[in-house]
């Protein structure tokens, strides 16, 4: 049975994201998040975003390090610390996270269908609002 909800690390994908983070050596484990994000933030707003839901995770990863972020405490997260990431992966996670909230991707489509893309984009704007303010 799959898991799906509200939760940045809520659904299998992202779990299985939080495994593929901790399978990483410590020093490639940034390169992780920031190829999940690139592959978002790099689509045009043409191309429909199937998936997300790791760019979201790598997204709440980065937040997680800066002040006002909340840790990352869900079993389905890694289970290692990450080592200090570069600060440039904020503003990546900020360009994926804009990148789902607009049209043509399906995890906000999915919520939408669920009807809690309200809720669901509440959870993105305040990881956003930590990546920009730090």
């Amino acid at each position: 049975m799959g898991a799906w909800d509200i939760g940045h690390f809520d659904n299998d994908t992202a779990a299985d994201f939080g495994g593929r983070v901790d399978d990483a050596e410590p020093g490639g484990k940034a390169d992780v998040l920031r190829a999940v994000l690139t592959a978002v933030a790099d689509t045009g707003p043409e191309d429909y975003v199937d998936g997300g839901e790791e760019a979201v995770a790598a997204a709440a990863l980065v937040a997680a390090q800066c002040p006002g972020g909340a840790p990352v405490t869900t079993v389905y997260g890694p289970k290692h610390p990450l080592p200090p990431l570069p600060a440039d992966l904020r503003l990546l996670a900020v360009r994926a996270l804009d990148r789902l909230t607009t049209k043509n991707t399906e995890p906000l489509d999915l919520w939408a269908d669920a009807g809690a893309d309200q809720e669901w984009l509440a959870g993105i704007a305040a990881l956003r609002a930590v990546l920009v303010a730090a």
